[in-house]
């Protein structure tokens, strides 16, 4: 399924993205209760585990998308939210791909380089973003996201992908300069709106193999980045497995598995052209949908 988030002034709703258009599931029960109750928002679905995905699902087939129905949305109509809105944790895999590594002359890692983001970073598709005035160097990142599905402790990497519930895009926002300012790269990923995420969250049945996915990002309609998860130096598997090793993790947690090359911070400095007012980024990974956002000069 496909699953997303619908902002309603002020708070979130649950979608379903069919090939009719979205269901808006809150306006579906209202013309055709449900016998079972059902999730209305994405992190019910997410923590409801497979039940309440599945009571979801039969909802959903059971549902007309021949006529006019009130509940079905067209997609340029849709505010859209985070697909993941609330996460416990934002967990971020650095250096993860062998040829991003390569062109920014840094060593290929041992272990995962871990770090963090918060909520303050998560924004949605077709959001504008403000360009903060702190950074000179605002860069693009796409990355494929996991989102935890189960409370994952010690998990084997052979079963660590049972413990995912699915997976969407983001673009992981990189102000350099501040990532740079010192050894820690915390301030230059946690500006405001820094996590845009989705469109879907796509649950793990649909997606497949998350290692064999093709990704890119797109600037102004140029293709800055083309690669395929197989590039990853640690894999899905590997990620979920090793962080679990040392912390627990629960349903909604989202981990940012890493970038491809094709960033900024990877051309040669004469080449280097950061992000402005007026760019627009999209970021695709296969069978994930695209996410776009456009970029505005700070009010302040």
């Amino acid at each position: 399924m496909k699953l997303l988030t619908i902002a309603k002034e002020g708070r979130y709703a649950l979608g379903v993205q069919t090939e009719a258009g979205i269901i808006d599931i809150e306006l579906a029960i209202q013309a055709k209760p449900a016998q079972a109750v059902l999730p209305t928002t994405i992190m019910e679905v997410i923590e409801g585990g497979e039940s309440k995905l599945e009571a979801l699902s039969s909802y959903v087939s059971s549902l007309s998308t021949e006529g006019n129905e009130e509940y079905l949305l067209d997609e340029t109509n849709v505010e859209w939210g985070p697909c993941v809105t609330n996460p416990n944790k934002i967990i971020c895999v650095g250096l993860n791909y062998r040829k991003h590594a390569e062109e920014t002359n840094a060593k290929i890692p041992d272990y995962p380089i871990l770090f963090n983001k918060f909520n303050n970073t998560l924004t949605a598709h077709n959001k504008e973003i403000v360009v903060p005035k702190v950074t000179d160097k605002l860069d693009y990142e796409a990355e494929l996201v996991i989102v935890i599905g189960k409370k994952t402790k010690n998990v084997a990497k052979e079963q660590a992908l049972s413990h995912v519930f699915g997976y969407c895009n983001v673009n992981d926002l990189s102000a350099r300069d501040l990532q740079l300012r010192t050894n820690q790269w915390l301030l230059g990923k946690t500006c405001d709106d820094f996590s845009p995420l989705g469109p879907y969250l796509v649950t793990a049945d649909e997606v497949g193999n998350p290692n064999n996915l093709s990704i890119k990002s797109t600037v102004n309609g140029e293709v800055r980045q083309s690669s395929n998860t197989s590039d990853m130096i640690f894999h899905c598997d590997e990620i979920v497995s090793y962080i679990s090793q040392h912390m627990t993790l629960v349903p909604g947690d989202i981990i940012l598995t890493g970038t491809p090359e094709g960033v900024v911070l990877g051309y040669p400095e004469d080449q280097q052209v950061y992000l402005k007012p007026g760019d627009e980024v999209t970021i695709e990974i296969e069978k994930l949908g695209s996410l776009t956002n456009r970029f505005i000069k700070d009010p302040a």
